[in-house]
């Protein structure tokens, strides 16, 4: 099989990557491919095949198989998404104790008074960068009021936040984690000296499971750097692209504004056409595997396109084709597998009230021609773009 070099497409297949991934698909659901720095992977293309890597026990996600110790496990600590199990179970038992459903419910209220004022600081001015003004501030608003990060420490969060998602070269990558590490320390470190908060941070430091199990110290940042940075980056992408497809697409905008109703179809649907995880973080076969026809050596570094999946029309007829009535079930814009997003219900809530609140306060909301050209996210990772504006 000969390897693809993903750098020879340039921009375009960052702005649009979706005709690549279905001219890959034509020939086969596995690809090697070749990175413009030199780094190769198999790249996995279709619906049916990236389900079953995702859930593929042989497929693991710590970089410890091959030796390598990521920058942001060794100054912060294990996660989530770089641990396998036992590890992997203990830990995500330990934090879906307190990141419950009704955890996310009670937020509701709380979601659309957010909402509701960055709509009004909006309001008066004709015009905003949908980003800055509405889709990064509520998410980020939401998950470090859910964890309890102060608010005045919120755009130092950002910066570092971005850096490690889609980073501009302007910082290295050590020492954002180091600066992110330091914070959390503090942060921790504030929380167990003072009287107990109802914050989800605080209910980890102080969580314990039947026999008596708690998250130590490197694992307590672990998992509130991964629940900060997953917690509002991914959303704000959900936000932003799926206002671009609706943008993109009038009837289906004058659809659901005549019906609400159909806000959850316009949420999955955004997710599965536009979603914004291209694809998922990397995995390691512990030995030589079989996806598809592709016999993938051990040792071999692998990713599943989730973009390039939920875009299979051999599980979504007519894929390229934007439509909030779909029966959207089965998309992995979420993942699959033990890996699935913890907070996936989070985001529905977030995006569903985000866009409504959108729509319904800005009737006449629209692309704003005289904006600037779009800035896309590098790499890939997460699938937006870093402005969006907008007037009414």
């Amino acid at each position: 099989m000969s390897t693809i070099e993903l750098g020879e497409w340039g921009a375009d297949f960052t702005a649009n990557p979706y005709p690549y991934y279905a001219k890959l698909r034509e020939s086969g659901p596995v690809h090697h491919v070749r990175m413009p720095d030199g780094w190769e992977f198999w790249l996995v293309v279709g619906h049916e095949e990236g389900r079953a890597a995702l859930a593929d026990p042989r497929l693991v996600k710590s970089p410890s198989v091959i030796g390598v110790t990521p920058v942001d496990e060794e100054l912060i600590g294990p996660n989530l998404l770089a641990v396998d199990a036992p590890d992997h179970t203990r830990l995500r038992k330990l934090v879906t104790r307190e990141f419950t459903g009704r955890r996310v419910e009670a937020l509701r209220p709380r979601v659309q008074e957010i909402a509701d004022e960055l709509a009004d600081a909006m309001a008066p001015a004709g015009r905003a960068d949908l980003v800055d003004s509405f889709a990064f501030p509520l998410p980020v608003t939401v998950i470090c009021e859910l964890l309890g990060v102060p608010a005045a420490d919120r755009d130092s969060f950002r910066r570092w936040s971005n850096e490690l998602v889609a980073p501009t070269g302007g910082t290295p990558e050590r020492e954002v984690v180091e600066g992110f590490g330091a914070y959390l320390d503090a942060l921790i470190e504030d929380k167990r000296a003072s009287r107990p908060t109802d914050d989800l941070l605080s209910a980890l430091i102080t969580t314990r499971a039947e026999d008596g199990d708690a998250l130590s110290l490197r694992e307590l940042r672990g998992m509130a750097y991964l629940l900060l940075v997953a917690g509002h980056e991914t959303t704000v992408g959900l936000i932003t692209n799926t206002i671009r497809a609706l943008f993109a697409h009038p009837g289906q905008l004058a659809d659901l504004r005549a019906d609400f109703g159909l806000i959850d179809g316009a949420v999955e649907e955004g997710l599965r056409y536009d979603g914004p995880v291209e694809s998922s973080t990397f995995r390691i076969a512990t030995e030589t595997i079989t996806v598809g026809d592709t016999v993938i050596p051990a040792l071999s570094p692998v990713f599943v396109s989730l973009a390039a999946s939920d875009r299979d029309p051999q599980r979504f007829p007519e894929p390229d084709r934007f439509d909030i009535r779909r029966e959207p079930r089965g998309h992995l814009a979420f993942g699959h597998g033990i890996h699935y997003c913890l907070g996936a219900p989070l985001a529905r809530l977030e995006g569903a009230i985000a866009i409504r609140t959108l729509l319904e306060r800005f009737p006449r909301l629209e692309l704003d021609p005289e904006g600037s050209p779009w800035e896309w996210m590098p790499g890939l990772l997460v699938r937006g773009v870093r402005h969006l504006p907008a007037r009414w």
